[in-house]
C-alpha cells in the first residue's frame, strides 16, 4: 500500500545517483600529480631522503590531527603533540627505535594528562583521549614507515609496495563508488561511501600488490603478493572510515586546507597511517630482510 500524502516512505541506505559527482576529480588528480613524484622519488632516493621526508610530514600530520580534536596549537597540549612526533622521527632517524617509542609513550601520556585540566583550555571540549591517541595513532605509523625502508632494497621494494597499494585502494574505491553506488557503508559516518567501493577498493589494491610484486620480484610468489595486498587494502579503507568518524566526531570538514581536492595531508594519508603498522607487523613477523610477499 502506498504511504498516505504526507507520510515518509521508508528510506533504504542506499547511495544517490553518481551522475555528476566527479566534481573534485580534478583537483585530486592535481594533487595526486603533485603529490606522488615526490613521494616515489624519496622512496627511491635512498632511505635518508625518505626519512627525513617522513619525519616533516609527521609534523604536519600532527598539527592537522591537533585541529581536526578541536585544540588549539598554542595551548601545551596542542604543541606537545607534533614536537612528541618529531622528536620520534628524528630519533628513528638515528636507528634509536626505542627511544622512539618511548617518546611517542611520553608525548601521548603529556598530551592526555595536560589537556584534562581545565584551567589550561578553557572554554574547549579538551579531547585529551583524542590528542594521545594521535600521538600513538601517526607516531606508529611514521616511526614504522622509517623502519620498514631501513632494510635496503627490500625495504624500499616494501615501501614502495605499501604505497601504491594504497594509492590504487584509494583510486579503485572513488572509482566505484561512483560509478556503480548503491548500498551505503557506514551512512552516519561517511554517507558517500559504499560496499561497491570496498570492492572496488580491494580489487585495485590487489591488481596493484600483484603488479608490483611481478615488477620487482620476477617469478616471485604472486598470490601471497595479492593476500598482503588484501590486507594492506582493508586496512587502508579502515582508516579513511575512521578519519570520517573522527571529522564527523568534531564536527570538522577537512583536517586542513592545505592540498587543493584533499583537504589536508591527513585527508590524504588516512589510509597509508592505518596500513603501515600492520604492514610493520607482518614484517616483524615474517623476519627482517626480506620482502613482504615471500
Amino acid at each position: 500500500m502506498a504511504p498516505a500524502r504526507g507520510e515518509d516512505a521508508p528510506q533504504a541506505q542506499v547511495a544517490p545517483p553518481p551522475a555528476g559527482r566527479w566534481g573534485d576529480l580534478g583537483k585530486r588528480a592535481l594533487s595526486a600529480a603533485l603529490l606522488g613524484p615526490i613521494a616515489l622519488t624519496a622512496i627511491w632516493l635512498g632511505a635518508e631522503w625518505f626519512m627525513l621526508l617522513v619525519t616533516v610530514g609527521t609534523a604536519v600530520l600532527a598539527w592537522e590531527w591537533v585541529h581536526l580534536c578541536g585544540a588549539r596549537l598554542r595551548a601545551f597540549p596542542g604543541t606537545a603533540v607534533p614536537l612528541a612526533l618529531l622528536a620520534a622521527g628524528l630519533a628513528s632517524l638515528a636507528g634509536a627505535w626505542g627511544a622512539a617509542l618511548a617518546l611517542l609513550a611520553a608525548g601521548a601520556g603529556v598530551a592526555w594528562a595536560i589537556a584534562r585540566r581545565p584551567a589550561l583550555l578553557p572554554g574547549e571540549r579538551r579531547p585529551a583521549a583524542w590528542l594521545a591517541a594521535g600521538v600513538v595513532y601517526i607516531g606508529l605509523a611514521g616511526v614504522g614507515l622509517i623502519w620498514l625502508r631501513d632494510a635496503g632494497e627490500a625495504g624500499r621494494a616494501n615501501v614502495l609496495f605499501i604505497v601504491l597499494v594504497v594509492w590504487a585502494s584509494d583510486i579503485g574505491a572513488y572509482v566505484a563508488g561512483r560509478m556503480i553506488g548503491g548500498a551505503r557503508l557506514a551512512p552516519r559516518i561517511s554517507p558517500n561511501k559504499t560496499w561497491a567501493g570496498v570492492v572496488g577498493g580491494l580489487a585495485a589494491a590487489i591488481a596493484a600488490g600483484g603488479g608490483v610484486a611481478a615488477a620487482l620480484t620476477p617469478g616471485g610468489a604472486l598470490p601471497a603478493a595479492a593476500a598482503v595486498a588484501a590486507l594492506v587494502g582493508i586496512a587502508a579503507q579502515a582508516g579513511d572510515l575512521l578519519e570520517s568518524f573522527i571529522k564527523r566526531r568534531f564536527a570538522v570538514k577537512d583536517a586542513s586546507a592545505l592540498i587543493p581536492g584533499h583537504g589536508g595531508l591527513l585527508d590524504r594519508a588516512d589510509g597509508l597511517i592505518a596500513a603501515v603498522p600492520v604492514a610493520a607487523l607482518l614484517s616483524l613477523a615474517l623476519g627482517e630482510g626480506g620482502v613482504l610477499w615471500r
